[in-house]
């Protein structure tokens, strides 16, 4: 590794062993990029040198902020960090906003400052906060104003969290305030390549977050990989799309990739169907980033909308089915670009577009990555058998100090937890999840977790929590629910549901529950899951 520009090394100190680490490949010549390197000055001021400064970066329904603003708005909140909170880099910040110019700004000041950044989802609750805040020790906090109710009720488990600011907050406190104290000029920190700039959270299987710790150079690679080997964005594109930008494809999607290529990006909070076509039509969107599950409610909408703009729509977070392909394609001639990624591997790795498109497969390996199917022993499998997926690239995974590193990389190749066929053209064909992960309309989300909030139930007894096929969402989250005494009814069916969303996220509650008497187990008292999903799958 180069020095590193971390003052505050924790970053640093809990990356794994390098001989966990996976194999890194840098084959292309965009991907070799200077030991000194802060990725937010390479989307953002560099984008501003090449002139591009009076043209629009980010549209909301409010604003309309050119690069140039942009820049402004990045510098200012940098030098609120460094200058009045006193971030040193190497800190982690913890961003708790919406999809809007004020989040995009924080994201790049962050980085801008040499700190380290811990996006969250705007749906988690306190328990949720205070395991991320608690894993990466967060010291400072940007929230919006609007969500500072959970953050407030985390902040008493939390003592490493020492100052927390508030956007969308008019009082002299508030982070406006803030920044107009401060110039519009900042000299951004002499990070490393691979230094690490972010830490994102996704949910393992037994619910415990893992962080994963990603690179300035990781950033980058990303935007020079997926983006120009699929639809090629340039300055004319105008992007939208509803994942949150705490979720990498979000932040890839919403933020990363426009910038670089020097387009801009329509930001919106709120994600219904209709107010992503909306948007379409409002911006004169060009580019689409979404789930299925969104494809498919927007599909028998689209002709209420005048989407003549759009020219390229990308799909991932869970399998697409070949209908909703159909659906979309029929009602709006755009082909959907599918592809898998994941948290650890930041973005997308595995795609297709345009001719290469074949529906029901995900496609190959995007340019710069190397994917195949391993045996149980990490053998390669040969063409049309069904295996784990393996891949490595430029980008991969580097846990935040978790032993469940040594399961995602195995002999230099990530093993993203997704059961592939592979044909003998080369094309990847996803079968299903080799864990316990339910992926519902796009979301991850851990069984084990929704079971630990219903067992705070005083009438539960024992539960467990699988997917069951969902036409809709893909996945529902079904509980299966041993009550300590008494018969269940709709009633309390939905008392558990309310329950449960008061705990954890509200979109990780069970959307079916069925009352059992046991649940089934082996003789040595382990729970038989397949059992479970077989039985969700025949009541589905």
């Amino acid at each position: 590794m180069t020095t590193s520009a971390h003052v505050d090394t924790f970053a640093h100190d809990h990356l794994p062993p390098r001989d966990q680490w996976p194999e890194f490949l840098f084959t292309l010549p965009e991907l070799q990029y200077p030991e000194r390197l802060n990725c937010a000055a390479e989307l953002l001021d560099a984008a501003v040198a090449r002139g591009l400064g009076d043209r629009t970066a980010i549209v909301t329904p409010e604003r309309r902020v050119t690069y140039a603003r942009l820049l402004d708005d990045a510098a200012r909140i940098a030098n609120v960090l460094r200058a009045e909170l006193g971030v040193v880099p190497g800190n982690r910040v913890l961003l708790r906003g919406f999809n809007n110019d004020v989040t995009a700004a924080c994201w790049l000041g962050v980085v801008k400052a040499g700190a380290v950044v811990v996006t969250t989802m705007p749906l988690l609750r306190a328990k949720e906060l205070i395991d991320v805040i608690t894993a990466a020790e967060v010291s400072h906090a940007i929230c919006d104003v609007r969500l500072r109710d959970e953050l407030d009720a985390a902040m008493g488990s939390c003592p490493t969290l020492r100052t927390v600011v508030f956007s969308h907050d008019e009082r002299d406190s508030g982070l406006a305030a803030l920044t107009q104290r401060q110039p519009p000029a900042f000299a951004n920190a002499d990070t490393a390549r691979d230094d690490v700039c972010m830490i994102a959270f996704t949910s393992g299987t037994t619910g415990r977050p893992k962080g994963t710790m990603h690179f300035h150079r990781d950033v980058l690679a990303i935007c020079d990989t997926f983006p120009p080997a699929t639809f090629a964005p340039g300055p004319d594109d105008v992007f939208v799309g509803t994942p949150p930008l705490a979720f990498t494809y979000g932040l890839g999607g919403a933020l990363l990739f426009p910038l670089r290529a020097g387009a801009s990006t329509a930001l919106i909070e709120k994600t219904a169907p209709e107010a992503l076509l909306a948007a379409i039509q409002r911006f004169g969107a060009t580019v689409c980033f979404t789930a299925p599950t969104s494809y498919r409610a927007m599909a028998p909408l689209a002709k209420g909308y005048d989407l003549h703009t759009l020219r390229a729509c990308v799909s991932a977070g869970e399998t697409l089915p070949v209908a909703t392909r159909t659906l979309w394609e029929d009602a709006t001639g755009v082909r959907i670009i599918d592809g898998i990624g994941s948290t650890e591997m930041l973005h997308i790795f595995i795609a297709a577009s345009g001719d290469a498109i074949r529906p029901g497969a995900t496609g190959t390996p995007v340019p710069g990555y190397a994917a195949c199917i391993l045996d149980d022993d990490g053998r390669p499998l040969p063409p049309g058998s069904v295996g784990r997926l393996a891949v490595k690239g430029p980008t991969g995974c580097r846990y935040l100090s978790d032993p469940r590193q040594r399961d995602y990389v195995q002999n230099g190749w990530n093993l993203t937890g997704d059961a592939y066929r592979l044909d003998a053209d080369g094309y990847f064909w996803y079968q299903a999840r080799t864990d316990d992960m339910i992926i519902s309309s796009g979301y991850n989300i851990a069984g084990p977790e929704v079971e630990g909030a219903l067992l705070e139930h005083p009438q539960v007894l024992e539960c467990a929590v699988v997917g069951a096929p969902d036409e809709a969402r893909g996945s529902i989250v079904k509980a299966f629910v041993v009550l300590r005494d008494g018969d269940g009814d709709p009633a309390l069916v939905r008392e558990l549901q309310e329950f449960v969303k008061a705990r954890i996220a509200p979109y990780k509650y069970p959307r079916a529950i069925d009352f059992v008497r046991e649940l089934p187990r082996t003789e040595t008292g382990k729970l038989q899951r397949f059992k479970l999903r077989t039985a969700a799958e025949a009541r589905t």
